[in-house]
């Protein structure tokens, strides 16, 4: 792996955070795989494409950028070796061949001036040590004519349908785990367009989606997987065994209100985020010119 800024998130995603991760990534999918839809309607992927998938975890929105980039050609990118290796083995499954996935961090990767038509993320650039120094790396790898196309979260609030359901988890998650760092450095509008009109994008903008995040078939096995979740566990390792049945009883009563036929469905709310390079035209000095002869 070439070299990497932040160190941190290298580790943590290389860790039992990142290898929950590939091993559930179907869980993980399920979740934010509804927002799929306005991401990719965001992005506008072309059957000849070039596409960068910036932070790509197990690969879902790298097969997906690949079967509409048919003729082009898809590369995902990510920090982590275990989502990586099961990105590669599903992608295989499926027999997606104009796929790649390359291990490393997108903030400083070497990647080809130009090289790419639509940068996108589902969430990943949420992560970086230097946003502004990241995104300005990454426009460089954009075509003149290309397209920025992310998501990242709306700030929840107290009163959000997420907070209800895991109101008996909220005493106890006082600190983020290693790998969620930085999952709140992108919640505001003005902040995401502060950094990427820094970052050299123009025609910036932050739209609003809905969509329902699937937790778990019922109340009882989506409990089960939020307290598996690495921010949960990360905070509940210390916490005794009775608290934590305690806790269990009460998340798997209050998800009730949220089953559906298709499983545990809670609203959720992101921003969907596009943007262009900025075309930046160099005036010859008046001493370059040379006279008509």
């Amino acid at each position: 792996m070439h070299a990497i800024a932040n160190r941190e998130q290298a580790e943590a995603w290389n860790d039992w955070e990142g290898i929950h991760w590939a091993e559930h990534s179907e869980r993980y999918d399920a979740m934010m795989g509804a927002f799929n839809a306005p991401l990719f309607a965001a992005a506008g992927i072309a059957a000849d494409d070039r596409v960068l998938d910036v932070g790509c975890g197990t690969g879902q929105t790298t097969r997906t950028a690949a079967r509409q980039a048919y003729d082009g050609d898809v590369v995902g990118i990510d920090l982590s070796a275990p989502m990586l290796e099961r990105a590669r083995r599903d992608a295989a499954a499926e027999g997606i061949g104009n796929v790649t996935f390359e291990q490393g961090d997108a903030q400083v990767h070497p990647l080809p001036g130009r090289g790419f038509d639509v940068l996108l993320s589902r969430g990943g650039v949420m992560f970086f040590a230097d946003h502004i120094a990241a995104f300005t790396h990454l426009r460089h790898s954009l075509a003149p004519a290309g397209r920025l196309a992310f998501l990242g979260p709306q700030p929840a609030g107290p009163d959000s349908a997420y907070a209800r359901a895991t109101a008996a988890l909220s005493p106890f998650l006082r600190e983020a785990s290693p790998a969620a760092r930085g999952m709140g450095s992108l919640l505001a509008p003005a902040r995401i367009r502060q950094v990427l009109t820094a970052a050299g994008f123009t025609d910036i903008d932050v739209a609003p989606a809905e969509a329902p995040m699937t937790f778990g078939a019922d109340a009882g096995d989506a409990t089960d997987f939020i307290l598996a979740m690495g921010p949960v566990r990360h905070n509940l390792r210390d916490v005794d065994p009775e608290t934590t049945a305690r806790i269990h009883s009460e998340v798997r009563d209050a998800l009730t209100e949220f089953e559906t036929t298709d499983g545990v469905r809670i609203p959720g709310h992101v921003w969907i985020v596009t943007a262009s390079p900025k075309h930046i035209f160099t005036r010859p000095s008046p001493c370059s010119r040379r006279p008509a002869l």
